[in-house]
């Protein structure tokens, strides 16, 4: 039996996101400014947790505002 030690990714850097959920990163900072996507900081680095990203995906959609 083969096991599966996959690790669950618990943040995503700004770049990592953005690819996530194929938007750019300029709409990611956009979404960030709306209170949209939760961030935190660790030491000088910004990630966003998973969690939040899950959730913006899970609103309802925005009719393709740009």
């Amino acid at each position: 039996m083969a096991e599966n030690n996959a690790v669950t990714k618990l943040a995503y850097s700004i770049p990592e996101a953005a690819a996530a959920v194929s938007i750019g990163r300029s709409k990611l900072y956009l979404l960030i400014a709306q209170g949209r996507l939760e961030t935190r900081k660790i030491g000088k680095r910004t990630v966003i947790p998973t969690a939040s990203l899950l959730k913006l995906l899970d609103e309802p959609s925005d009719g393709g505002e740009r």
